[in-house]
């Protein structure tokens, strides 16, 4: 029986991998840390309050844990650049430096395909052994790629420990829910007028790709995206929504100015991060596919499909219930 520690469990990772380690027979425990409390329970889960940034080692020592996930991460832009770099880089290397002391012989960290940068001369597509250029001027990326670098030295300083870095595209299903499915959910949705096609994978793709990596105790990068892309205006169409394209000189200076004024409704993500729209970054899947033999449940359309079925269908439920209350009043 195994026993895993997963930081961030009330995160939109952490919640569903627990969730599925939950329902295996070979699971025993789950030790999982957060601020807050989870959105979901498993009876295997034993959670504790912690910050990532704060000593991990009095939690994991004398737990005899087989596996530790590092799927705390500050995804949504804030606007404190300072808080944001100190939780995903300083959360990182506490958590690699915690599970080494602990002697966890296996670790995951949860890297992102957003690590390659988003560049027009961008290899197509970006393999594993593509070089990680993050933009610079664009955190969420930018310490991701710092990260990688961080966890290569720690593979060669703890060649005893098998760490795998995994790097999804934007992960899709019913809990998606960031900056990016905020915005394709708005009624019109501005979008640069030269927006290149988009990379999904599926939620329960991601979560057992993850177990099946820890289960065969594989080291490296491996890139997990589904087969195929999908355009922002089948998005917007799937969504039942209006794509408004406006040219990128026009785009920029607006939603700049929204986001300094912190006008979320138009917003979320400053102007740096358009550079996700308008450049290529299309991931292989092909080391994953040979090594595991792993067939996808989805592609990038049929996962995108089942994002915005599950979103008409929440809207239709709250329809029906505020009109059952109306009826009742």
């Amino acid at each position: 029986m195994k026993r895993v520690f997963v930081t961030g469990v009330s995160g939109y990772f952490g919640s569903t991998l627990v969730e599925y380690l939950g329902g295996k027979d070979e699971i025993g425990e789950i030790i999982g840390i957060d601020i807050a409390e989870p959105r979901g329970f498993s009876p295997k889960l034993t959670f504790i309050r912690h910050d990532v940034r704060t000593d991990m080692y009095p939690l994991l020592k004398d737990r005899a844990i087989d596996w530790a996930v590092h799927a705390a991460y500050i995804l949504p832009p804030l606007h404190d650049k300072g808080l944001m770099e100190d939780i995903n880089i300083n959360g990182t290397i506490n958590f690699l430096t915690s599970c080494a002391k602990a002697g966890i012989p296996q670790l995951m960290q949860c890297s992102s395909t957003t690590a390659y940068g988003f560049h027009p001369d961008n290899d197509m597509p970006l393999t594993e052994e593509s070089p990680l250029r993050g933009n610079g001027d664009f955190t969420y990326c930018k310490n991701k790629r710092e990260l990688e670098a961080v966890c290569a030295q720690f593979q060669k300083e703890h060649p005893e420990i098998a760490l795998t870095v995994i790097r999804p595209c934007f992960v899709v299903g019913p809990g998606f829910d960031n900056p990016l499915s905020r915005h394709l959910q708005k009624k019109i949705v501005m979008v640069p007028s030269k927006a290149v096609p988009y990379q999904f994978i599926h939620e329960d793709d991601l979560i057992e790709l993850m177990f099946l990596l820890l289960r065969d105790k594989r080291r490296g990068a491996y890139n997990l995206a589904a087969d195929g892309v999908i355009s922002f205006q089948d998005m917007i169409r799937t969504m039942g929504n209006w794509m408004l394209p406006l040219p990128y000189p026009v785009m920029y200076p607006l939603n700049n100015l929204a986001w300094f004024l912190r006008l979320k409704f138009i917003t979320e993500f400053p102007s740096t991060g358009l550079s996700m729209i308008i450049h290529p970054w299309i991931a292989s899947n092909d080391k994953i596919k040979d090594e595991l033999g792993y067939v996808f449940k989805y592609t990038t359309r049929e996962a995108f499909e089942d994002f915005a079925r599950h979103v008409k269908s929440r809207k239709k439920s709250l329809l029906k219930s505020l009109f059952h209350q109306s009826g009742q009043a």
